[in-house]
C-alpha cells in the first residue's frame, strides 16, 4: 500500500508541475490543460495536484512497513 501511495503521489506531483509548465511556457505537456471542465482554472488545478501529491507522500510515510 505504501508503494501505491508513493506512486500516486509521484504522478500527482508530476502532472501538477507539467500543468504549471504549460501555463507559464505554453509547452503542450500534461493532462490538466486537456480537461475541458478545467478551462481557465488550470493553475488552480495544478496547485491542487501538487498539494494532493504532498498529502499522498505524507500518507505513505505514515504507513508502517511490514
Amino acid at each position: 500500500m505504501k508503494q501505491l501511495l508513493e506512486f500516486l503521489g509521484f504522478l500527482a506531483v508530476v502532472q501538477g508541475l507539467m500543468g504549471l509548465v504549460h501555463e507559464f511556457t505554453d509547452w503542450n505537456v500534461g493532462l490538466v490543460q486537456r480537461i475541458g471542465v478545467l478551462d481557465g482554472y488550470e493553475v488552480y488545478a495544478s496547485g491542487a495536484l501538487l498539494a494532493l501529491g504532498g498529502a499522498l507522500f505524507a500518507a505513505a510515510e505514515s504507513r508502517r512497513t511490514k
